[in-house]
């Protein structure tokens, strides 16, 4: 379990609580991270939506496609951290803040969203 005062962890915190709050009201005053991320919202949004093709997006719990933004945003844009810490880091979140399947759904997502990147990038290797 990561330290709850790890400032990286309270960062993606802090930026999941902003996406929560964003996702009700567009009007939200949020951090430069939380901004970025809802300027990047349609690329990430059909990542998520390709990767999770049962659950569309309006019926997805709210908190989990905030942690699923964030982690999706670090994984594919940002791309400062190794993919397992940010795997890991979105579970944490999801176990915190999410319902009892949101761990599992949020690592589910991520794997296939990883694993698809990587026969990506070795298709363009063998092309």
């Amino acid at each position: 379990m990561k330290a709850a005062n790890d400032p990286r962890h309270q960062r993606r915190r802090n930026a999941v609580r902003e996406l929560f709050a964003v996702s009700f009201n567009k009007n939200q005053t949020v951090s430069d991270l939380a901004r970025e991320i809802t300027r990047q919202e349609d690329q990430l949004d059909g990542l998520i939506s390709i990767n999770a093709p049962e659950w569309p997006l309006d019926k997805l719990n709210r908190v989990d496609l905030a942690i699923l933004q964030l982690a999706v945003y670090e994984l594919t844009i940002e791309k400062k951290e190794p993919v397992k810490v940010v795997i890991d880091e979105a579970v944490e979140l999801a176990k915190e803040m999410g319902s009892e399947n949101s761990p599992g759904f949020v690592n589910g997502v991520l794997g296939s969203i990883v694993k698809g990147q990587s026969s990506e990038g070795s298709e363009k290797q063998n092309g």
